[in-house]
């Protein structure tokens, strides 16, 4: 397939959908964290791709980006901690937060190594938000990198040799956040997994003491 290259005023979500959907394409794109891979949740080859790409492990999970909250429910059980959950998604998405959550039977289990739990966001960029409603409202994505690499905050920093990984490019200049997101685990007790872009503080000024 040959390679698509998109910027931000000519993209073409039609083709996206087409070759995400149907051809199990994978698309490096733009979120307000960092620059995404993202490609088909429905293809196990296309799972299996975003892992050869970034040369990465299996035991590493991939999370799920959604174009709406109400996409959440088609993957994830909120639990006993709904209330807080649903506080979370209202103040913080979009944005850079991931909450970690059990998953539904819908979610392959190569997308998350086998495990039980699903991370969920919904970023807050706009062309992210209809590339993913696009394909379905659902986009399993990482770091547009090969692992150990910095994650790119540019599409000028996407590598070359990533870039040639994947069949759709789409170059929208900076994220506006520039750093990942936070993860928190929600099946229990709340846990910050990885600090990123919402601060322990701001967490807690919703939910109370993590």
């Amino acid at each position: 397939m040959r390679q698509s290259v998109f910027n931000l005023i000519d993209i073409d979500l039609d083709k996206i959908k087409r070759e995400i959907t149907e051809e199990n394409a994978l698309i490096v794109y733009p979120t307000d964290t960092v620059y995404g891979v993202g490609g088909s949740m429905y293809s196990i080859e296309a799972i299996e791709k975003i892992y050869a790409a970034k040369e990465r492990e299996f035991t590493s999970p991939l999370i799920a980006l959604v174009s709406d909250v109400d996409r959440v429910q088609e993957i994830a059980h909120m639990g006993e901690n709904r209330e807080k959950i649903e506080k979370l998604m209202k103040e913080f998405w979009p944005g850079a937060l991931t909450i970690i959550l059990d998953k539904k039977d819908s979610v392959p289990a190569r997308m998350v190594s086998g495990g039980t739990s699903v991370g969920v966001r919904m970023p807050n960029h706009p062309v992210a938000l209809d590339i993913i409603e696009a394909c379905g409202g659902i986009l399993p994505t990482t770091s547009a990198n090969i692992s150990g690499e910095p994650s790119p905050k540019n599409h000028t920093e996407v590598s070359e040799s990533f870039k040639s990984r994947v069949e759709i490019v789409v170059e929208g200049g900076d994220c506006p956040v520039g750093i990942e997101s936070t993860i928190l685990d929600m099946r229990g007790e709340p846990k910050i997994l990885r600090a990123g872009g919402i601060s322990k503080e701001e967490l807690e000024e919703v939910i109370g003491k993590i």
